[in-house]
Order: C-alpha cells, then sequence, then structure tokens
C-alpha cells in the first residue's frame, strides 16, 4: 500500500511547475489531492495528466482573497475529506524588482499572494488539523527567503522572509499539538515565474537549474516522515548556484 493512501493533500499554485509536480509526487503515494490556482482551464489540464479522476479535485481559487481560500478548503473537506497535508506553493514575482521601481500596488500584489495566501490557507485548514491532533504544513517558500538579494527583488523577498517566519513561529508554537510544518528553501527553479525575470536567462543557464520535479522529491520526502519526525528547514538548490 502507498505509504500516503487515506490522506488529503491541498497544493495551491497546483496548475504548473513545482505545484503540479508535488501534486503528481503524493498522487503517486496513494493521496487525495486538490490543486488550486486561479486559472480553471490550467487546472484541469493538470488534473488530466495527473489521471486518477476521483482521487484529484481541481479548483479555482485566488489564494490573495480569504474569502476564496476559505470557499476552498470547504469544498476540498467535503468532496476529499479533511486535509492532512497542505503544500504553500502559491506565489507570484514581477519584472520590476527594484526599490526604485516598485510601487505600492506591485508591492500589495506580492504581500497578498506569497504571504497573506499562506497565512489564510494555514489558517483555514488549522482547526481540523487541531482538533485531530495530527496534520502536515509544507511552504514552498525560496532562497530568497534567507537571503535577500537583487536577483530576487526587494518586494520578494520580504515577502518570503515573512513566509518564512510565519512557518519557523508556527512550528514552534505547535511542537506538542501533532502539527508538523515545515519550510522548504528552492533556489532556482524552472518554472513558469522566470518569465517575470528583469532579463531572460540562457538556455545554457535554464539546464543547470532545478526541475519542478526535484523540489516535489523534497515535498515527497518531507510528507512521508513519521509523525514524531519534524523537518523545520529544507534548502534545495542547484550544484551550480552560490549559497552564501
Amino acid at each position: 500500500m502507498a505509504k500516503l493512501t487515506g490522506k488529503t493533500a491541498l497544493v495551491t499554485g497546483g496548475g504548473s511547475g513545482i505545484g503540479a509536480a508535488s501534486a503528481k509526487a503524493l498522487l503517486d503515494e496513494g493521496a487525495r489531492v486538490a490543486i488550486a490556482g486561479r486559472d480553471q482551464k490550467k487546472l484541469d489540464d493538470v488534473a488530466r495528466q495527473l489521471g486518477h479522476p476521483n482521487q484529484v479535485l481541481a479548483v479555482a481559487a485566488d489564494v490573495s482573497d480569504q474569502a476564496q481560500v476559505a470557499a476552498l478548503v470547504k469544498r476540498v473537506t467535503q468532496e476529499l475529506g479533511p486535509i492532512d497535508i497542505l503544500v504553500n506553493n502559491a506565489g507570484t514575482n514581477l519584472k520590476e524588482r527594484t526599490f526604485r521601481e516598485l510601487t505600492p500596488e506591485a508591492w500589495d500584489r506580492l504581500i497578498r499572494t506569497n504571504l497573506d495566501g499562506s497565512f489564510y490557507a494555514i489558517h483555514a485548514v488549522f482547526p481540523t488539523m487541531l482538533a485531530r491532533k495530527d496534520g502536515l504544513i509544507i511552504n514552498i517558500v525560496s532562497i530568497a527567503g534567507k537571503r535577500a538579494s537583487p536577483l530576487g527583488g526587494t518586494a520578494y523577498a520580504a515577502s518570503k522572509f515573512g513566509q518564512a517566519a510565519l512557518g519557523l513561529a508556527l512550528a514552534a508554537e505547535e511542537t506538542d499539538s501533532g502539527i508538523r510544518v515545515c519550510n522548504i528553501y528552492p533556489g532556482e527553479v524552472d518554472t513558469p515565474i522566470l518569465v517575470f525575470r528583469p532579463a531572460p536567462i540562457s538556455e545554457e543557464h535554464r539546464a543547470k537549474i532545478l526541475r519542478p520535479e526535484d523540489v516535489a522529491q523534497a515535498v515527497r520526502f518531507v510528507a512521508l516522515l513519521p509523525a514524531h519526525v519534524s523537518v523545520p528547514e529544507l534548502v534545495i538548490k542547484p550544484t551550480a548556484q552560490v549559497y552564501v
């Protein structure tokens, strides 16, 4: 029997990249998986590619909207069961990354998606996890949440430092409740978010960075650990990327 049989997972940002790959990794281990994102068509396409229609649910929702997140969690719980694993993967960036270029509107958009969205999802799944004294929250942060630099940009780094702090503080509060929290910090990954780079990356550079499936394997690793084991932080990066 697959190790996650009987478990329900919710993956935000599940319409592409790390989210879609993580959904597949969890599904392969037997979990029922809900994928969420803003584009229903993209979600439906991923759901078809994943197969197992009785175990996959695709729900359009904008994580920056608290009411939509609450409705998302309610629907997933009704159709697939209480959420055992939450993967906070939804995130965005922008091309105008320097402080000189940053506008209040762009700042708000990044904070609402990358930080507030994680809080809204955790807030929605937390009560049932607490009641069952069991649950796993995996935040897909970024190395930008540990090493602020111009590569990620001012607003993105601020949002990711906030997401990291959210996960670490929650984990510290809930050591006795059965709820585990893991922050995964990927380095450069070949995902659709690369279109927001100020300058396009070369094919040679793209070949050296992580694939979504690499990060998904980290998600799988954390999800398969027994309940008495917690991984607070996990950094995964391309071999060619510096981490100092």
